[in-house]
């Protein structure tokens, strides 16, 4: 029998050990040059440790939990435009089954009289899943035109294909519904309430070294710009992506979760029924903007979470899974973009990130031991 390489560390070590052999691993096989790596429950943070370094240069920057800024790519769309639907929803200011051309007259052609708001974040709304934006437009409104524009691939509700356009058309309603663009009503109703004061778009020039270089270019580290093309090409304002956060400020995010929607003190953010309707699996492992977890793969979840799990995971090489069975989350930030050294990074990234949940459990279990023998107070 084959254990699994958490348990084979364990039995040497402790499972903090597992989740730096990972990493160290992820590094050695050149995928990306540092990480950062949160685990924590709903009221305390088990593990928050960097890993490597900023680039491969071994006298760069250490990434730290509480500063170092990451683009999360493809995170957006459930730290940023999830999480904004669901308070318009629980406001009483967006419809999930009203149709995305009452709040967007705009988005026009055959069958989307059909779409609904609820169908973008399953991604079924019958859409592509990409364009190039940034060849095919030259503006913002350019593409916000050619979006509305672009023909649907499927029928509605007939077919599961995750797309960035759902997103995108996302963000605009909710910036049609609050009357505020996308990043300052995230800012002001979402980030400020959360305490999550070092996540946002469009970080300041200031802020621009401790932000994980995202590629290079005649040998300098690209700091300060967006990855993602076409987030870029919406001036760095999107649905889909855009969004930089630290390790220390999604690991609130996901203890808001993990506590039904309610604050660190008690009070209620979020209606559980809602976050409860929001992490409810549907169709293909999918549940409202998240993606639910999949137990027949062991790739970027590992053996151990539940198969309540939900999470998300971004281009850029970072990922978050929250377990509400298993009161746990699992945050794996990376710089996987910036000059890999193997063409198999992603693949490598995703052994990791399942290392790292499986040693996770561990670490949880470890814990809950210790508090059974009274050797602790709390996990």
């Amino acid at each position: 029998m084959i254990l699994p390489l958490f348990v084979v560390l364990a039995l040497q070590g402790t499972p903090q050990a597992a989740v730096a052999h990972a990493v160290a691993e992820g590094i050695a096989g050149g995928s990306f040059p540092g990480a950062v790596v949160v685990v924590g429950t709903r009221d305390s943070i088990l593990l928050a440790k960097g890993y490597g370094h900023f680039t491969w240069s071994a006298s760069s920057r250490v990434p730290r939990p509480d500063s170092t800024l990451f683009d999360l790519a493809s995170l957006t769309k459930v730290v940023a435009t999830t999480p904004a639907a669901l308070l318009l929803v629980q406001r009483g200011e967006l419809d999930l089954d009203q149709t995305v051309q009452h709040y967007l007259p705009d988005f026009q052609g055959k069958g989307k009289d059909q779409v609904t708001v609820r169908m973008l974040l399953e991604h079924r709304s019958g859409l592509r899943a990409f364009l190039p934006l940034n060849k095919l437009t030259h503006t913002a409104a350019e593409a916000r035109a050619r979006v509305m524009a672009e023909p649907l691939r499927w029928a509605p509700g007939t077919h599961t294909e995750y797309s960035d356009l759902n997103m995108m058309l996302l963000g605009w309603i909710i910036e049609r519904v609050s009357g505020m663009p996308l990043d300052q009503f995230v800012h002001t109703q979402l980030f400020e309430p959360l305490g999550m004061t070092q996540t946002g778009y469009r970080p300041p020039r200031a802020d621009i070294k401790r932000m994980m270089p995202v590629g290079l270019w005649h040998g300098h580290a690209i700091q300060g710009k967006v990855m993602d093309q076409n987030a870029a090409r919406l001036d760095g304002v999107s649905g889909h992506a855009g969004l930089y956060s630290t390790g220390r400020d999604l690991a609130h995010y996901a203890q808001l979760w993990l506590r039904h929607g309610a604050l660190l003190d008690g009070r209620p953010f979020f209606r559980p029924a809602l976050v409860a309707e929001f992490t409810r699996r549907g169709p293909v492992n999918r549940a409202l903007g998240w993606e639910m977890n999949d137990t027949t793969e062991t790739v970027n979840t590992g053996r151990l979470l539940s198969d309540a799990a939900f999470g998300h995971t971004g281009y850029t090489g970072t990922s978050i899974w929250i377990d509400p069975t298993r009161d746990l989350f699992v945050i794996v930030l990376t710089n996987r973009v910036f000059h890999p050294r193997t063409g198999w990074s992603i693949t490598r990234l995703k052994r990791v990130r399942g290392e790292v949940a499986d040693a996770a459990v561990g670490m949880l279990d470890a814990c809950l031991a210790a508090v059974a023998s009274r050797a602790a107070n709390s996990c």
